[in-house]
């Protein structure tokens, strides 16, 4: 593998359109940030920097797919964006980055949905250190959007190939059997008519699920609660797992947004409301998703296990 100390920085091959809208979304990205630090006084936080944007995924390969308003599901890629920074306070999404979301999610000149993650560079050349998958990738394919002078990413490390078998298998065995016991609870206050709780459960064992997929399959998992954009990270990766949620009627979005709205609402919003019609339906589609889960990861272990020769 060359060098990769210093990474791509041509998008000429996207659309016009599409360079337009990142640059508005870099824009947004920096506005928002100083905005979030707001007139806080720790030095750390004062001296907060974006030390990178990286746009990594789909439109850095060059493999995205835009079907907006062309076919009756109309699959759009995400953008994904890995925001780097020099203190670790500073990649919490709650403080730093969900107003930067909201607004490019508002803004009408961008019509691309975004996925962030946000590390600091001690973090991410730890993980390059490790040979960690994801981050790999991401430097081995992605496109830096911004770069500040003096700040690099390290080379690299090969994983051993009997290391990342064998961690992959641990991180499916975990995950997957936690899914399992979120699925016996939700089961069980389905079954009573706990309406909230078996909310709550079942969007464990989503989070769960995706989890366990991503940890098996790259070794990394976003730190977010939001089974949307869980759901967003596998859908990139892996196309088959974009026909487990059909939305092609109001029935259907609704009941996913009220599996997302779960992880908080369901236990502490008295104006949270499910119905046992919802439920069931985001019960089969759990255990739809529960199936090529467990395929698609035991795929990715038997890829892993013959790399080791054995």
């Amino acid at each position: 593998m060359p060098p990769l100390n210093f990474m791509k920085t041509d998008i000429s091959n996207l659309p016009e359109k599409k360079q337009r809208e990142l640059a508005r979304i870099k824009e947004i990205l920096f506005e928002q940030f100083e905005l979030a630090k707001g007139n806080k006084t720790k030095p750390h936080i004062v001296k907060g920097q974006i030390l990178k944007i990286v746009l990594f995924g789909s439109y850095a390969r060059g493999d995205w797919v835009d079907e907006a308003g062309k076919t009756a599901k109309g699959y759009q890629s995400d953008y994904d964006l890995l925001i780097v920074v020099n203190y670790d306070e500073l990649t919490d999404m709650s403080t730093y980055w969900y107003k930067a979301e909201d607004k490019i999610v508002l803004d009408q000149s961008i019509k691309t949905p975004i996925g962030l993650i946000a590390h600091t560079l001690g973090e991410v050349n730890d993980k390059l250190a490790q040979g960690q998958y994801f981050f790999t990738d991401i430097i081995r394919d992605g496109i830096a959007l911004h770069e500040a002078k003096g700040h690099r990413f390290v080379q690299p490390k090969p994983l051993n190939a009997e290391e990342a078998c064998e961690t992959a298998k641990e991180y499916f065995d975990e995950w997957f059997t936690a899914s399992k016991n979120s699925t016996k609870l939700f089961t069980y206050a389905l079954r009573e008519g706990i309406w909230k709780d078996a909310a709550f459960m079942l969007h464990q064992t989503v989070e769960r699920l995706y989890t366990a997929y991503l940890l098996t399959t790259t070794g990394y998992s976003p730190a977010t609660h939001n089974v949307r954009k869980l759901r967003a990270f596998v859908e990139a990766k892996d196309e088959r797992f974009r026909a487990v949620w059909p939305d092609e009627d109001r029935f259907q979005r609704r009941s996913f947004e009220l599996l997302k709205e779960a992880y908080v609402k369901a236990r502490y919003s008295k104006h949270y409301k499910i119905t046992e019609e919802e439920l069931a339906w985001l019960g089969d589609r759990a255990e739809a998703l529960a199936a090529l889960v467990k395929t698609a990861s035991e795929e990715r272990l038997k890829e892993l296990k013959a790399a080791t020769g054995k």
